[in-house]
């Protein structure tokens, strides 16, 4: 792994904030690499507040949006909140139904099946909105595209309202009103919401006109929060602000669905690691292995018993799904072994039969095996479908677009995306996409690297170092959780790899008399580096480990050099 430092920012605006919070320079440093260099901007920080989330009418479109929503309403029009079938979009529809529902009695919800409709707005679902006298469809986290499809809703009398966060193609739909923070033309402040975090703008602005304030939608914050942590934006500005209050209705008062999810969970604090690894993987587990609806159903049920049926199916599914992702990993890595492809730029496989649910999964698998840009692709219909995922710092999106003319459709961010293709253009597709990536690639990108925030001495490390550290979660893109080096260290004779087939390391790191309790999953190869009082040093985070109820702090090792 490659270690690279940070550049330390300049000394004399760490001093002049380290003065002002009256806080160590290491905090401080902390503070203005994250973009924090004043009292004021520090305080927002740590105390994020409902009236740092910008006004939702600033947001292009927003007033069309919300009188059309407000037209329908008085007129008790039928209105379907239409979503994806991931976390993002199966917390958006559970957003914006169970927030309509409480001004209407008009609202329906629909999710695409990821198998017979695919991605984003489909056909199907416009011909069900005709068939069942929908005039209004809400459409989240996804619709910036579908050209096509909103001018044939358009022709049956259907208006639609897309609120999504991809990225726009050269044509706007024609909507009543499209919703997307990364339009060219849309002023909004911050460009980094995901499909939930926009439609709770739209609920923000439907909400000004029913005389509630940014209090009354306080409940409705952990679905947000879920779908930021699942959607790996940056938790950064109003999606800290959200991501802080979701956390806080989560841990203190859960909705039925999420409390019916988590009564095997022992923790009495969720985190938004927690969030991720925890409540993500079961909602999406519906929509990958049987249909997002049901994650819908679990999210907005207010029936603990109900609620803990539709929990132990979606168990059930999610089990299914790590059987299917582990399977379908072991084989993808055996064809890739087979087809001599281990030094090539790119990793794209395909198996007919393999899960459209967890392709998705398994290329994020495969990037931790071959730290490449990645697509796993499987049949779907007539065609081939694949998701992407790619490495820190390269955008595969662009390398898609760039070989799109073998492409039937495709859409996503940065580090994922989705597409479809015609088999005969599979190894075409291949090929190109191997091509553009080597010419385009910084190749240093293609080893996992390490960002290291600062250096430090273990006599830094105290409990009230740690509880400050603990105030700048919640942690994730664009405020990672910071990471140490300390050089120069030695293990007091006690290392030894545990865990099945001795994958991880524990030991006690030593340094000039000081002594502190360390852990590093994944790091049992790393035995010998710290064997016979050999000098090494060590990339961190700090933890605290629990054992026979005394709490101590530990490092979290990250690696070993």
């Amino acid at each position: 792994m490659r270690w690279i430092l940070k550049p330390k920012p300049e000394s004399s605006i760490i001093q002049r904030l380290s003065s002002a919070l009256n806080v160590d320079t290491i905090i401080a440093s902390l503070l203005v690499q994250r973009g924090i260099e004043t009292y004021d901007q520090a305080k927002m920080f740590f105390r994020p507040s409902l009236h740092d989330l910008h006004d939702p009418f600033l947001m292009k479109d927003m007033n069309l949006a919300v009188a059309r929503i407000e037209k329908a309403i008085t007129a008790q029009e039928n209105i379907m909140v239409y979503g994806d079938y991931d976390v993002d979009g199966t917390t958006s529809v559970a957003l914006m139904s169970s927030y309509l529902e409480t001004i209407s009695s008009q609202v329906t919800t629909y999710i695409p099946d990821r198998y017979t409709e695919g991605y984003g707005i489909s056909y199907q679902g416009i011909d069900y909105a005709s068939d069942n006298d929908i005039s209004l469809i809400i459409a989240l986290d996804c619709g910036i595209k579908a050209i096509e499809k909103i001018a044939y809703a358009k022709a049956k009398g259907i208006d639609f309202i897309i609120c999504d966060h991809h990225r726009p193609g050269d044509q706007i739909p024609d909507a009543i009103a499209v919703l997307d923070p990364k339009r060219d033309d849309c002023e909004y402040p911050y460009k980094e919401l995901c499909g939930c975090g926009v439609g709770f703008k739209l609920m923000q602005g439907i909400a000004s006109t029913q005389n509630q304030s940014i209090d009354d939608l306080v409940p409705y914050m952990d679905l947000v929060a879920t779908a930021i942590g699942a959607d790996i934006v940056p938790i950064t500005g109003e999606n800290r602000v959200l991501a802080y209050f979701g956390l806080q209705v989560i841990n203190q008062s859960p909705r039925v669905g999420f409390k019916a999810m988590l009564t095997q969970v022992q923790k009495e604090t969720l985190t938004i690691t927690d969030v991720v690894f925890i409540i993500a993987p079961r909602i999406n587990a519906a929509g990958r292995m049987k249909h997002g609806l049901h994650a819908v159903n679990l999210l907005t049920e207010k029936n603990p018993e109900v609620a803990s049926q539709y929990a132990l199916e979606i168990e059930v599914y999610n089990s299914d799904r790590k059987n299917a992702d582990k399977n379908i990993t072991e084989q993808a890595l055996i064809q890739i072994k087979d087809h001599g492809e281990e030094e090539r730029y790119t990793t794209v496989v395909y198996q007919e039969d393999w899960h459209k649910g967890v392709i998705g999964i398994v290329a994020s698998r495969l990037t931790e095996t071959y730290y490449r840009p990645t697509l796993v692709f499987t049949k779907s219909g007539d065609k081939l479908a694949a998701s992407a995922r790619s490495v820190k710092g390269f955008d595969v999106y662009n390398a898609i677009d760039a070989c799109s003319e073998h492409l039937e459709q495709f859409g996503g961010h940065k580090y994922a995306a989705g597409l479809t293709l015609k088999e005969e253009q599979y190894e075409s597709f291949k090929q190109k996409f191997e091509e553009i990536v080597a010419a385009t690639i910084d190749k240093k990108l293609l080893s996992p690297e390490i960002q290291i925030d600062a250096t430090i001495e273990l006599d830094q490390i105290s409990p009230k170092f740690f509880r400050i550290l603990k105030q700048f979660a919640p942690f994730g893109p664009g405020n990672m959780t910071p990471v140490f080096m300390t050089d120069h260290v030695t293990d007091t004779g006690y290392g030894k790899c545990v865990g099945a087939a001795d994958k991880h390391l524990k030991c006690r790191i030593e340094k000039s008399g000081l002594t502190i309790g360390a852990i590093g999953f994944n790091l049992g190869t790393k035995c010998d580096t710290i064997r016979d009082k050999k000098r090494f040093k060590i990339a961190y985070t700090l933890d605290e480990n629990e054992w026979n109820g005394a709490i101590s702090l530990q490092l979290k090792l990250k690696d070993i050099n």
